[in-house]
C-alpha cells in the first residue's frame, strides 16, 4: 500500500494493500476500496462506500458524499462502485436515499469525464461513457454501452437503455430507448445509433432488423399495445436484440423520447 503521509484515513476504512492514495485525500468512515484502485491527489471518500478494484479517481472527486435531497435526515445509505473505472477531475457522485433502496450503484469499465454528477439512487451500468459537465439527476437508470454527450442534463427518474447515443448539450425528460440516438432540448429521437453498431461489428442483417422494429414502433403510427405484437410476431424470432428496443416500450414509465 502507498498512502501519502498527508492523507487522512478514518480507522473503519477497509483498504486493500495494493491500494495508492495520493497527497491530501480524504477517505472516510466504513469505506472500502479493491485492489489496485488509484486515489489522484484531492479526492474525498466521505462515508459508506464500496470502491471495487482498479479504478482511477483523479483529483478532486467527492465519492460517496450525503445526497443534496432536503429530505435526506442522515440516514445510513450507500454508494458501490464497481471495478476498472474512470472517475476524472471534480466529479460527484452521493449516496442513495431511504426514499428509494438506499444505494447508489455504479458498474464497472465506466468514463465518467470532468465535473460528472451523478445524484442519489442513480443505477449506472457497464461501458459506458459520460462526457464532461453531464448533470444526472436522481433515481436516474442508465444501462450498458450508453454514451452522454458533454453539457447535458438528465431529469430525474429517467431510464436510459443500453446502447443509446444522447447527444451534447440535450435535456433528456423522458425514457430513452435502447439503441436510439437523441439530442436537442427537449431531446428527440433522431433514429438509430448506426454508427455505433458498425463500430461493435454487427451485422448488416442484425442492423437491418433493428431498423425495422424502429420504424414499427417510433414511425408507424401503431399504438404501444399494436407495436409490441407487431414487433415480437415479425422481427423478434429472427433478431433476438429486438427484445431490448421491446424492453424500453414495454417497461418505460415516462414515455420514450420520439
Amino acid at each position: 500500500m502507498t498512502i501519502h503521509p498527508t492523507a487522512i484515513i478514518d480507522a473503519t476504512a477497509t483498504i486493500h494493500p495494493s491500494v495508492k492514495i495520493g497527497p491530501y485525500c480524504i477517505i472516510g468512515e466504513h469505506v472500502t476500496i479493491g485492489a489496485q484502485t488509484v486515489l489522484h491527489p484531492h479526492v474525498v471518500v466521505s462515508k459508506f462506500t464500496r470502491i471495487g478494484e482498479r479504478n482511477q479517481i483523479f483529483q478532486f472527486a467527492s465519492i460517496g458524499e450525503d445526497c443534496q435531497d432536503l429530505k435526506y435526515q442522515g440516514e445510513e445509505t450507500w454508494l458501490e462502485i464497481g471495478d476498472d473505472n474512470r472517475i476524472r477531475e471534480a466529479c460527484s457522485i452521493h449516496r442513495g436515499t431511504v426514499q428509494d433502496k438506499g444505494i447508489t450503484r455504479v458498474g464497472s469499465r465506466n468514463l465518467f469525464m470532468v465535473n460528472t454528477h451523478i445524484a442519489h439512487d442513480c443505477v449506472i451500468g457497464n461501458d459506458n461513457i459520460v462526457a464532461n459537465n453531464v448533470g444526472i439527476a436522481g433515481h436516474v437508470r442508465i444501462g450498458n454501452h450508453v454514451i452522454v454527450g458533454g453539457n447535458s442534463g438528465i431529469h430525474q427518474f429517467c431510464s436510459i437503455d443500453d446502447y443509446s447515443l444522447i447527444g451534447g448539450a440535450s435535456l433528456i425528460l423522458k425514457d430513452v430507448a435502447a439503441f436510439n440516438m437523441v439530442s436537442g432540448n427537449p431531446a428527440k429521437s433522431h433514429g438509430l445509433n448506426i454508427e455505433g453498431m458498425r463500430r461493435k461489428g454487427w451485422s448488416k442483417q442484425t442492423i437491418d432488423y433493428l431498423r425495422q422494429a424502429y420504424r414499427v414502433i417510433f414511425r408507424s403510427g401503431l399504438t404501444k399495445e399494436e407495436a409490441i405484437v407487431a414487433v415480437s410476431e415479425q422481427l423478434l424470432p429472427q433478431e433476438p436484440l429486438v427484445q431490448l428496443l421491446l424492453d424500453s416500450l414495454i417497461h418505460s414509465e415516462r414515455g420514450l423520447v420520439r
